[in-house]
């Protein structure tokens, strides 16, 4: 066992997954999560409202002594002084410094990082990735953006920027615009979870739309095999529930990698646990 997981094991912990309309804390213990809460986030909410949405889940789940709590945004992240820049669909959080914040309200240690990586690291240390000490966990939702673990530890860049792959150009546009649930408005008009359900039931136009999908996804693959070459990918978000409608096509494609050892031993799998964010998260305020 880890460090971290006995940690986890002895030690209640706080995580706190803050998402762009709802924001979830759940107290961990015994490598699991023990209890939790989740408040709706003020769409157009003041900085303020915003904050007390995040207090008043983790109020709600405080019911003793915690040693720490870990924080994931979906933002760039001054991870070293606790600031959260330009906040994914919360207007109001341009900069906030949301570490100190929480750690003078609630006098305990606290941590920051971006989703993409504690979905990662949840995944890491809870999840699919136990075992491998490289590896991506790639979210596939709104946007795309991944975690990078190389060496059991996160790699968040100076800027907490690292993993950005949604942002790499791409035939006309860029990643994201082609690999995330865009796509679908984006390239054919359509609604991506309307597709899926017409997946469903088998029809010919949207199972196009998915192979389509799957196609741009094996090449944005490849490009993060070409750069990290990591032992398994792990793919989390909601477009990821038509992962066998997409799954052959995108296979198809890694096939093709110049390097055909990268293709042979690359593993690729979905994450099943719905706790992985706030489990992630929490393991940001131990040792790893």
């Amino acid at each position: 066992m880890t460090k971290i997981q006995d940690n986890i094991n002895h030690e209640p912990i706080l995580g706190v997954d803050i998402g762009g309309t709802k924001v979830r804390a759940s107290k961990i213990q015994d490598m699991k999560v023990t209890r939790s809460a989740q408040f709706l986030i003020p769409k157009n909410g003041s900085e303020r409202d915003v904050l007390h949405a995040v207090y008043n889940a983790i109020d709600e789940v405080l019911d003793g002594t915690i040693s720490g709590m870990g924080i994931g945004v979906p933002s760039v992240v001054d991870i070293a002084m606790g600031i959260v820049y330009d906040v994914q669909n919360i207007p109001s959080w341009k900069e906030v410094h949301l570490g100190g914040l929480l750690s003078d309200r609630y006098d305990v240690p606290v941590h920051l990082n971006n989703d993409a990586n504690c979905f990662a690291l949840g995944e890491r240390y809870f999840g699919k990735g136990k075992g491998h000490a490289n590896m991506i966990g790639l979210i596939i939702g709104t946007g795309m953006a991944a975690g990078i673990v190389i060496n059991n530890k996160i790699y968040n860049g100076p800027n907490c920027g690292a993993g950005e792959f949604g942002m790499i150009p791409y035939l006309d546009h860029y990643y994201e615009y082609y690999c995330s649930g865009q796509f679908f408005k984006n390239v054919h008009g359509e609604n991506g979870p309307d597709v899926y359900q017409s997946c469903l039931h088998g029809q010919a136009k949207a199972l196009a739309m998915f192979a389509e999908f799957g196609n741009h996804l094996g090449h944005a693959i490849n490009t993060i095999l070409y750069a990290i070459d990591p032992e398994i990918i792990i793919l989390g978000g909601s477009v990821c529930k038509g992962y066998e409608f997409f799954r052959e096509a995108m296979w198809a494609v890694i096939h093709r990698n110049v390097y055909r050892t990268m293709s042979a031993n690359i593993k690729i799998d979905v994450s099943d646990n719905a706790d992985i964010h706030v489990l992630g998260a929490a393991a940001l305020c131990l040792d790893l």
